[in-house]
């Protein structure tokens, strides 16, 4: 058993596990191909926060189980948040499968290939950070939530909140730093809520304050952020230290009380904004993003319309729309009955997105003419791409210098929905 192969779907907090399940596996002598058929481990780490994604899923099992019969030797794994506390009825369904692996409990899977290979993982893996990581990387910081908003099915399979010591975050990321790492984004499912299961104060902000004392790292993000949570002290540090960036994800999910008080969701939108004005009022140019969930069971048209408008009126520089799926085992999957018709669904989150692309239209604009301090994390044929600190996307030609992992001055000479462009004025910039 000498090389593995690792397939993801989902979100950051997913990369982010098969990002350090793959520096398990390299610190054991295990080499990555880019081709299952040529992996003596395949992993599929798995997401099922919506149909879609699920649906994903399946269609990957189906072919790797296909694959399995002409590759009997060969081990495969299903991972992440399709698998939960029980394992029977997915063994029974797809049963070329070798190992189910809850999200983070990957000990089990080192185990298993540790003894194929004679070894003990637990004397070769000194740490999980990312072997090869590009300029910017994600660092989870807690895992698991306690809140059971009805929809979701995360906190059934990661679990409740659970957070790691300040020393173990920040020597991860010294090691990144060490290995090129300019910026790394600070992941949680309710990332503002660092720290409170330790039951001493602690609170994102002691966490940002000491990522913010390591050298050569020189940008800090984090998400997904909670309106619960979200602390003055919190939205402080964000504007007092400089390497922090001025852009917030603050999911609203939903612009009506009704639908949020069935969404499980405990604030109102009048709390929502009241939270928003008060970041924009602290933090200079700081951009908010969200996620809106349409068509949620009993979502009336003039619900939506509410939420239509919160859209308008607020303005993010970034809005996250999906339409409402049934999730087997939720609290809405067993209280409510999934009345909104998919085309209605349908309709509704292509007017949010259609609404939201001429905001992001109009807030681009006034980009224009404007230099931004971007971190270019890659070329994609004749541009440089990075983001400014407002994490919009920025792209930059016309230069032949290596630019990767370099903060520059860009003029902003073009602007659209979904990025800007423009020219270097000066490379090495320091913010």
């Amino acid at each position: 058993m000498n090389t593995y192969h690792i397939w993801t779907v989902g979100c950051q907090m997913n990369e982010a596990d098969s990002e350090r399940l793959a520096s398990a596996f390299d610190q054991i002598g295990l080499t990555s191909v880019t081709d299952p058929e040529d992996a003596d481990v395949v992993v599929l780490n798995s997401c099922v926060v919506r149909q879609s994604a699920e649906d994903k899923v399946i269609s990957k099992i189906s072919f790797s189980q296909n694959l399995k019969k002409t590759h009997p030797e060969q081990m495969l794994v299903l991972m992440g948040c399709m698998v939960g506390p029980e394992s029977k009825l997915l063994s029974r369904r797809f049963p070329e499968v070798d190992m189910f692996v809850r999200p983070q409990e990957i000990n089990p899977l080192l185990d298993s290939i540790s003894e194929k290979r004679k070894i003990s993982w637990e004397g070769c893996v000194t740490n999980y950070a990312q072997s090869s990581p590009g300029v910017s990387c994600n660092v989870p910081i807690i895992q698991g939530c306690d809140f059971m908003c009805s929809f979701c099915i995360i906190p059934y399979r990661r679990g409740r909140q659970v957070s790691r010591s300040i020393q173990e975050i920040v020597d991860e990321i010294k090691i990144l730093t060490d290995r090129g790492v300019k910026e790394v984004t600070l992941l949680g499912q309710t990332v503002d809520a660092y720290g409170h299961d330790f039951g001493n104060g602690t609170e994102l902000a002691d966490l940002l304050f000491k990522v913010h004392e390591i050298d050569n790292l020189e940008r800090i993000r984090f998400l997904t952020s909670h309106p619960s949570f979200m602390s003055q002290r919190i939205i402080e540090s964000i504007r007092d230290l400089p390497k922090v960036c001025e852009n917030i994800n603050l999911p609203i999910q939903a612009g009506n009380d009704l639908v949020l008080e069935r969404m499980r969701r405990p604030y109102s939108t009048d709390h929502y904004k009241k939270l928003l004005y008060q970041i924009r009022n602290t933090i200079p140019d700081v951009t908010v993003s969200t996620d809106i969930i349409v068509g949620f069971p009993g979502e009336t048209d003039d619900q939506f319309q509410e939420t239509l408008k919160l859209v308008e009126d607020l303005e993010f520089s970034k809005v996250h729309c999906a339409a409402y799926s049934v999730r087997p085992g939720t609290i809405a999957e067993r209280r409510y009955d999934d009345d909104v018709p998919r085309l209605t669904k349908i309709d509704r989150r292509q007017t949010i997105d259609e609404t939201q692309k001429k905001i992001q239209e109009k807030n681009n604009l006034k980009c224009h003419g404007s230099v931004q301090s971007v971190l270019i994390e890659s070329r994609r044929k004749n541009n440089w791409i990075g983001r400014n600190r407002n994490d919009k996307l920025v792209y930059t030609g016309l230069n032949t210098k290596d630019l990767s992992g370099q903060l520059v001055d860009v003029k902003i000479d073009e602007t659209s929905a979904w990025s800007l462009k423009g020219s270097v004025t000066n490379v090495g910039f320091s913010e």
